[in-house]
């Protein structure tokens, strides 16, 4: 695989987890909670193409194989899911 999109794929991994981070952070609500999940999703989807596609990183694909199904929950939790009444 070419090093720049190795390269660009980690780029973007290490920005869009600090932007996700950081709202979830936030505790701007759930709307924005939900959103960050999803930022995480395409964050963990590029760490596990990364870590296969990289012959140095396969742990860092199968840490993400994990943290894309826990992101998955955050999205459905925060997004998908409709409220309990009351």
């Amino acid at each position: 695989m070419s090093q720049v999109v190795l390269q660009c794929l980690q780029y973007y991994c290490a920005a869009a987890g600090t932007v996700a981070a950081l709202i979830v952070s936030l505790d701007l609500g759930r709307k924005w909670t939900g959103w960050g999940f999803v930022i995480f999703v395409t964050s963990s989807i590029a760490l596990v193409a990364w870590g296969f596609l990289d012959d140095k990183a396969e742990g860092i694909g199968l840490q993400n194989v994990a943290l894309f199904a826990i992101n998955c929950v955050g999205v459905w939790r925060y997004l998908l899911r409709r409220k309990r009444p009351g």
